[in-house]
Protein backbone atom coordinates (compact mmCIF):
# COMPACT_ATOMS: atom_id res chain seq x y z
CA UNK A 1 0.00 0.00 0.00
CA UNK A 2 2.92 2.31 0.75
CA UNK A 3 4.01 2.15 -2.88
CA UNK A 4 0.60 3.34 -4.10
CA UNK A 5 0.39 6.07 -1.45
CA UNK A 6 3.79 7.39 -2.49
CA UNK A 7 2.73 7.47 -6.14
CA UNK A 8 -0.53 9.27 -5.26
CA UNK A 9 1.36 11.77 -3.11
CA UNK A 10 3.67 12.39 -6.08
CA UNK A 11 0.66 13.35 -8.19
CA UNK A 12 -0.13 10.11 -10.03
CA UNK A 13 -3.80 9.21 -10.52
CA UNK A 14 -4.30 6.03 -8.49
CA UNK A 15 -7.58 4.15 -8.29
CA UNK A 16 -8.65 0.75 -6.97
CA UNK A 17 -11.73 -1.23 -7.94
CA UNK A 18 -13.78 -2.04 -4.85
CA UNK A 19 -17.20 -3.65 -5.11
CA UNK A 20 -17.65 -2.36 -8.63
CA UNK A 21 -16.58 1.21 -7.86
CA UNK A 22 -13.31 3.03 -8.38
CA UNK A 23 -11.87 4.41 -5.14
CA UNK A 24 -9.23 7.06 -5.75
CA UNK A 25 -6.12 7.94 -3.78
CA UNK A 26 -5.09 11.55 -3.92
CA UNK A 27 -3.62 14.16 -1.60
CA UNK A 28 -6.13 16.50 0.02
CA UNK A 29 -5.76 19.49 2.29
CA UNK A 30 -7.27 18.91 5.71
CA UNK A 31 -8.65 21.96 7.48
CA UNK A 32 -10.45 21.63 10.78
CA UNK A 33 -13.11 24.16 9.79
CA UNK A 34 -13.67 22.24 6.57
CA UNK A 35 -14.04 19.05 8.61
CA UNK A 36 -16.77 20.61 10.75
CA UNK A 37 -18.60 21.91 7.71
CA UNK A 38 -18.52 18.51 6.02
CA UNK A 39 -18.93 16.24 9.05
CA UNK A 40 -21.80 18.11 10.67
CA UNK A 41 -23.36 19.68 7.58
CA UNK A 42 -23.02 23.22 8.90
CA UNK A 43 -23.27 26.25 6.69
CA UNK A 44 -20.36 28.71 6.89
CA UNK A 45 -22.58 31.08 8.92
CA UNK A 46 -23.55 28.30 11.36
CA UNK A 47 -19.86 27.45 11.72
CA UNK A 48 -19.07 31.08 12.61
CA UNK A 49 -21.78 31.09 15.27
CA UNK A 50 -20.58 27.77 16.69
CA UNK A 51 -16.99 29.00 16.76
CA UNK A 52 -17.95 32.14 18.71
CA UNK A 53 -20.00 30.08 21.19
CA UNK A 54 -17.23 27.54 21.73
CA UNK A 55 -14.63 30.27 22.26
CA UNK A 56 -16.89 31.96 24.81
CA UNK A 57 -17.45 28.67 26.66
CA UNK A 58 -13.69 28.02 26.74
CA UNK A 59 -13.03 31.51 28.09
CA UNK A 60 -15.52 30.97 30.94
CA UNK A 61 -14.06 27.53 31.72
CA UNK A 62 -10.55 29.00 31.77
CA UNK A 63 -11.60 31.76 34.18
CA UNK A 64 -13.12 29.12 36.48
CA UNK A 65 -9.85 27.17 36.45
CA UNK A 66 -11.35 24.19 34.64
CA UNK A 67 -8.81 24.30 31.78
CA UNK A 68 -5.10 23.63 31.96
CA UNK A 69 -2.50 24.32 29.30
CA UNK A 70 -1.17 21.11 27.72
CA UNK A 71 2.62 21.04 28.07
CA UNK A 72 3.24 17.57 26.63
CA UNK A 73 4.01 15.94 29.98
CA UNK A 74 2.55 12.72 31.37
CA UNK A 75 1.09 14.77 34.22
CA UNK A 76 -1.18 16.55 31.73
CA UNK A 77 -3.29 13.39 31.52
CA UNK A 78 -4.03 13.18 35.25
Amino acid sequence: MGYWLKRAAAGDDIGFMFEGKIVALRPVEVVSADYALQEYGLTPKEMEVAERRIKAELKVAQKRGKLRRFAGNDDDFR
